[in-house]
């Protein structure tokens, strides 16, 4: 399914090759979930502690993957254990590599829609609890996406399945030389991920 033609050409150039036996066997509890309900609605929320970062990051490639392997039925989502404000490097990076991205409101939260192709609805990006009514309530798989989320949520209500998928936090490098090769390292790393997860469905 197309993609913008920057996007399209990132997601062509993604190489597989970084991926260790042990982060595959990682990645396999979402495989097993994503195959096990393709054929009724897979909903994915990822989450992390203030769902600024790397569940954002997650839930956009994740949709976007989704739609490039013609997978209809996946609805991903984000949230955190708190709201904060999704960063606006995240929304930098995304922009560089051929997403559009546009701001629909300012504030100390700001909305922003983020979209992939021209033949889907945006998503829609803010900082949000997980269980804030954008998300679903029940049946999906929960993603956490780091360690302290990983920690703070033994237990996630309405999920069917969780899954600890945790990446380093690229809000280290922030406000310094290497913080955009960063931010894109980390977008690069998720995206070949859940590249990965979305060839293996059948």
């Amino acid at each position: 399914m197309a993609l913008f033609p920057k996007l399209e050409e990132f997601v062509s150039n993604l190489h597989l090759d970084s991926l260790t036996e042990e982060r595959k066997l990682t990645l396999q509890p979402l495989v097993d979930f994503v195959q096990q309900n393709v054929n009724e609605e897979v909903r994915i929320n990822f989450i992390c502690t203030h769902n600024s970062r790397r569940s954002h990051l997650s839930q956009i490639w994740a949709q976007t993957l989704a739609h490039h392997f013609g997978l209809k039925n996946v609805q991903c989502y984000s949230g955190g254990t708190e709201a904060t404000a999704l960063y606006p490097m995240v929304a930098e990076t995304l922009r560089s590599t051929g997403f559009e991205v546009q701001t629909l409101s300012e504030g100390n939260n700001p909305v922003y829609y983020i979209k992939y192709s021209d033949s889907t609805h945006p998503v829609i990006g803010f900082s949000k609890k997980l269980d804030h009514g954008f998300n679903p309530g029940s049946g999906f798989a929960a993603v956490m996406t780091c360690d302290s989320a990983n920690e703070a949520c033994p237990f996630v209500p309405g999920a069917k399945k969780r899954i600890p998928i945790t990446y380093e936090d690229p809000k280290v490098f922030d406000d310094t030389p290497q913080q955009a090769e960063k931010y894109n390292e980390r977008s690069r790393q998720i995206a070949s991920e859940m590249y990965y997860v979305f060839s293996l469905i059948q």
